[in-house]
């Protein structure tokens, strides 16, 4: 994708937040929480970092894109409709029946899904699989794992963590949604992950931390990741809900969708022009 500047990034990721709100207040189901929080990291992997084409979604030297937390979905959808993928009036059939867009992503249904994905913790499995393929074939293509912090108190996430740092798999990066809540709380208070940055440190790997709104730390986070010769863990810091205030930080939102009146009320506020 073309390299888009910190304010087309904004607008984008505007774009997208709208897209989710509208979406899931149709469904009347779905994650709302984390899809917005997620929005800004969206815009600027699949606009200014990502090798992608959606005229040509299938091409060898493609990057590939795993969403390992897949009831964020939205989030997927709306930014491969925002970026050309499918027509964004297939936004609105989400969580119908026979509907390409079920509430967590499965391969083959769209173009741009690169991974099926439902119980958590297994797409770092499934992008350390893939990363190894590349570098034994000797090809170029990153692989960027997207995770929630919740997910991480999966057991199996930890022994794919120690694949990768064994087998130095540069090409990888895995983007942690350091958001602090799961359905039921907030993830200290459920299972504590820190110190989390010394832990993944601890398995090999080069451990970055962002601020996960600001386009400018995201583009310059994502370069260090290609340079390095370990994988790359991010650790974005995110607001759950952001754009929204009365979603933001409120893990209520973590799996409802807003009502009719509510998606109304966030669609008027997601209608002010975002900071640059």
């Amino acid at each position: 994708m073309s390299t888009d500047t910190p304010a087309e990034l904004a607008q984008k990721a505007l774009s997208i937040r709208r897209s989710i709100i509208a979406m899931l207040a149709h469904a009347q189901s779905g994650h709302t929480a984390g899809a917005l929080g997620m929005a800004d990291v969206f815009a600027v992997l699949y606009f200014a970092v990502a090798n992608l084409d959606p005229r040509h979604p299938d091409k060898e030297d493609r990057d590939r894109i795993l969403l390992s937390n897949g009831h964020i979905c939205p989030v997927l959808y709306a930014t491969l409709a925002e970026a050309g993928f499918f027509e964004k009036k297939d936004l609105y059939t989400l969580r119908q029946l026979d509907s390409r867009l079920q509430g967590h992503p499965h391969v083959g249904s769209l173009p741009g899904v690169e991974n099926t994905s439902g119980p958590l913790g297994l797409g770092l499995s499934q992008a350390c699989g893939l990363a190894l393929a590349f570098q034994r074939d000797n090809k170029t293509n990153r692989v960027f794992c997207l995770m929630s912090d919740a997910e991480l108190q999966e057991g199996q996430v930890w022994e794919a963590l120690m694949f990768a740092g064994k087998y130095q798999l540069k090409q990888l990066t895995a983007v942690i949604d350091r958001n602090d809540i799961q359905i039921s709380g907030s993830t200290n208070e459920v299972m504590s992950l820190e110190p989390l940055k010394q832990k993944l440190e601890s398995f090999n790997w080069q451990v970055l931390e962002v601020e996960g709104h600001d386009f400018g730390q995201l583009i310059h986070a994502f370069h260090a990741a290609s340079q390095t010769e370990y994988p790359t863990a991010l650790i974005c810091h995110t607001v759950p809900g952001k754009g929204v205030d009365f979603m933001e930080n409120k893990f209520e939102w973590h799996g409802k969708a807003p009502t009719k009146e509510q998606a109304e009320q966030a669609l008027a506020q997601l209608e002010q022009e975002p900071d640059d």
